[in-house]
């Protein structure tokens, strides 16, 4: 039997359950450098590159948007982005990533969060990316009144974050398994974690104005999830830059916008009655509805066919 958690609270004006997050917009100091390690630990195909941006996904699909920008710095203690998480559609296509990651020791850090298996590896200019693959017949973890709780399938306690059965792990790459190759067509974007200012206000925004699943805020760890249609956490928050951080300055390396395509127009639609209804100050683009969350970090509600290169939003 698979574990699954349950939502804590459903919204009223629910987001459609179907809706997935699509890619991360980056802000970058070298795109040359960045493009190349995005294509050659990672895996990732170069959709197209037009000036000083360019994106990278799979066939045609992109989870990764890079921008230069001119005499970029890395701030600590503001708001944005802790890392983007790829999903990998099984164990086999998250070995060979991390098998490729070794190869070119290219360090990075295997986990066990036993619903997921995991990696975590930042790009060259500091970029956290999460690399990972479901497991819920390993276990659970959730948000059980206010505290994080992550259990083995045989009901041992766990912190969730041990490391990952390196071995275990590999077993699952056949022979003649190339490390080369692109990463898996199946692949898609998993979650976004967010540096958030206030939990509560995080909270309210993504569950009460946008009508994600609260899946919990468990307050002694300083973080919460949300999640379209009752999966783990479409997005996670937390405060460990600091209570009340600030947005970085417009020179900030790192998260530009990040976006989830809900599955139709008439959806998009909806959500544009629903934030004009609330008074939620949004742009409409021709990619979709751009808006900021309270801690001023930036996405963009759109679909699938919208998020294709020709919809780019010059920025």
């Amino acid at each position: 039997m698979l574990n699954v958690p349950q939502p804590i609270a459903i919204a009223a004006d629910r987001i459609h359950p179907d809706t997935l997050p699509g890619y991360v917009h980056l802000k970058v100091n070298n795109l040359d450098n960045q493009v190349l390690f995005y294509q050659q630990a990672i895996g990732l195909q170069l959709n197209w590159r037009k000036g000083n941006s360019a994106g990278l996904g799979i066939e045609g699909r992109d989870l990764v948007r890079l921008t230069q920008i001119a005499k970029g710095r890395r701030y600590r203690g503001v708001t944005g982005i802790y890392h983007f998480a790829i999903l990998f559609p099984n164990r086999r296509g998250l070995a060979r990533v991390v098998a490729r990651l070794f190869s070119m020791r290219w360090q990075n850090y295997p986990t066990d969060h036993i619903m997921t298996k995991t990696t975590y590896v930042d790009d060259p200019e500091g970029n956290t990316i999460e690399l990972y693959c479901e497991s819920p017949e390993d276990g659970i973890s959730e948000v059980i009144n206010g505290e994080f709780v992550a259990r083995h399938a045989d009901g041992r306690l766990s912190d969730g974050r041990e490391p990952l059965d390196l071995d275990e792990l590999f077993s699952h790459l056949e022979p003649g398994d190339l490390l080369d190759l692109p990463v898996p067509p199946e692949t898609r974007m998993g979650h976004f974690h967010l540096y958030v200012a206030d939990l509560e206000a995080t909270r309210h925004f993504y569950h009460e104005i946008l009508g994600f699943d609260d899946m919990g805020v468990a307050k002694s760890f300083r973080m919460g999830m949300v999640s379209a249609g009752g999966y783990h956490h479409h997005i996670g928050f937390n405060t460990w830059q600091g209570e009340g951080a600030p947005p970085p300055p417009e020179d900030a390396l790192g998260l530009l916008y990040f976006t989830f395509n809900l599955p139709n127009a008439q959806e998009l639609e909806r959500m544009d009655g629903l934030l004009t209804q609330k008074g939620v100050p949004f742009e409409r683009r021709p990619d979709g509805l751009f808006l900021h969350d309270p801690s001023s970090n930036a996405l963009l509600l759109s679909t699938a066919d919208l998020s294709q290169p020709e919809f780019i939003e010059e920025n």
